[in-house]
């Protein structure tokens, strides 16, 4: 029987093994992109590729997702920024919730809208918790949101966001700084937030060396998530890649 996603990022949670996802924004990618990406992400080990955007203006969704997976087997899990961004030909869904804000079309409103829509696809729907922190920079997705980004210095108050989600059913916690983010989320933060949760903990934003998101992992982070560095340089997917799971060896 095949493992679901959920499944294999709660057991990989469960032997301390992280994992890195490339984020890949339909609008900024054609074929020929999606063909270097995914002899990059194959020959790097990627985990995961996390498709979507905050605000998606392309109509070629479906034909990332089938492009992609006609090229390899690496799991495509969406990442929505609207109800109108799903692929049933994708492998899962991230079900987002905006806990760290106060716009209720975010926490709950939109899935009402989308919900027909998604159980009618079939996906494996990941409920997940997501968190907006200060990265330093205005970013699309608090525009689109309209709502503030929790403050970087704020430990506390992401801490017990996370707790709130967790508690609430979540089954991942999302600490995103946003694409292109100027800092990005402090070791310090993820430590606390990940020291008081038991689900799988993402980290997205701001990534741009190996050596941040190595010390990521090591503060806490399970899954690791880089979009914006990659687009400017793709040859980084194999170096962050190998501080991402060299965490497995490391923590033995």
């Amino acid at each position: 029987m095949q493992v679901g996603i959920y499944q294999k990022m709660v057991e990989d949670k469960k032997q301390h093994k992280k994992s890195f996802a490339v984020l890949i924004d339909p609008d900024k990618v054609n074929e020929k992109n999606l063909d270097e990406l995914a002899q990059l992400a194959i020959d790097a080990q990627v985990d995961y590729f996390f498709l979507g955007g905050s605000l998606v203006i392309s109509n070629n969704l479906d034909e990332c997702v089938l492009s992609l997976k006609a090229k390899c087997n690496i799991p495509v899990v969406l990442f929505p920024g609207s109800p109108s961004q799903i692929s049933k030909h994708a492998d899962a869904l991230l079900y987002l919730s905006l806990i760290s804000g106060r716009n209720p079309e975010l926490l709950i409103g939109q899935h009402v809208i989308s919900a027909a829509a998604v159980k009618l696809s079939r996906l494996e729907t990941l409920s997940t918790g997501y968190m907006v922190i200060d990265g330093g920079a205005p970013t699309t997705v608090s525009y689109i949101s309209n709502a503030n980004p929790l403050p970087s210095d704020k430990s506390e108050i992401a801490m017990c966001t996370a707790m709130a989600g967790e508690m609430l059913g979540m089954k991942l916690i999302y600490m995103d700084a946003g694409s292109g983010a100027k800092n990005p989320i402090t070791e310090s933060m993820i430590q606390k937030v990940s020291s008081c949760i038991e689900v799988p903990l993402i980290i997205g934003g701001g990534i741009t060396t190996a050596e941040k998101a190595y010390l990521n992992c090591k503060a806490g982070a399970d899954l690791i998530v880089v979009g914006n560095a990659i687009e400017k340089d793709p040859v980084l997917i194999k170096e962050i890649s190998s501080a991402i799971h060299y965490q497995l060896v490391d923590s033995n």
